[in-house]
């Protein structure tokens, strides 16, 4: 049986990965909702790896996904320059971002490592955005989700550092990006966001003329469930940031 610990389950992919994954009768499957009254504090994680730990026993943990994340709002369609006029909001979306994504992140892996120690797979998967890869952002010159990216460029240096302390232990840490998946991102887009959101999908467009519009949460969590089986440190994967491809190819 192989056990899997998913965060942020409530919606989008971290829902898709719960329904599809347990599917599977010879599965395990522990999702954790992030209550923002009561779980933005490590103590919440802390409990929650207790009571993990409590219901998987001996088995340990197979599958470690970091999905939870905050989306911003505030920085997804403009480009950095213009968010000078609202300095005191920049900063608290700055500060939760980097909390949520970042800081969230370390507590998870910590808290949990003792768990994925113990299991046969010991797979750690961050889910990552493509809008964190430099090579990206300074081929298309891509503007928009300047505070978003820049917590995920901090995620995967984490996921990197912890990849070179328990790489030896057998642990795979990698960073992966679902692609442009139809989670309901843009369903309420304002009149004065729709031109900074069309200047970036012309830009996906230029990069990808393959690119037909959004993809289907089922299909993208399919497609990264089959990557990241043949993810391993001995394909050289150990700390990594790719695709849904498995690569750079992030479209």
């Amino acid at each position: 049986m192989s056990v899997y610990v998913i965060t942020g389950v409530s919606k989008g992919i971290g829902f898709e990965l719960v329904r599809q994954i347990s599917e599977d009768t010879n599965t395990l499957v522990i999702g954790l909702v992030r209550d923002k009254a009561a779980t933005e504090k490590k103590a919440s994680l802390k409990q929650a790896a207790a009571d993990t730990a409590q219901i998987i026993g001996d088995r340990g943990v197979d599958y470690l996904v970091a999905n939870g994340a905050f989306p911003s709002h505030f920085d997804a369609y403009d480009p950095i320059g213009n968010l000078a006029t609202k300095p005191q909001e920049l900063e608290a979306v700055c500060s939760k971002l980097f909390q949520t994504n970042v800081v969230g992140n370390i507590h998870l892996f910590n808290l949990f490592l003792p768990s994925v120690m113990q299991g046969k797979v010991k797979k750690v998967i961050a889910i990552s955005s493509g809008h964190a890869d430099l090579d990206l952002i300074n081929a298309l010159e891509v503007e928009n989700s300047a505070l978003y990216a820049a917590s995920k460029a901090a995620m995967n240096t984490i996921v990197a550092k912890f990849s070179a302390q328990y790489k030896r232990d057998g642990v795979l840490f990698v960073a992966v990006s679902p692609g442009v998946v139809e989670v309901g991102h843009y369903e309420n887009v304002l009149p004065e966001q729709i031109e900074g959101l069309q200047r970036f999908m012309g830009k996906i467009a230029a990069y990808a003329p393959h690119f037909k519009g959004l993809t289907p949460v089922a299909e993208a969590v399919r497609t990264l469930r089959e990557t990241w089986e043949r993810l391993s440190i001995e394909g050289g994967f150990a700390g990594a940031f790719v695709s849904h491809f498995g690569n750079k190819q992030w479209l």
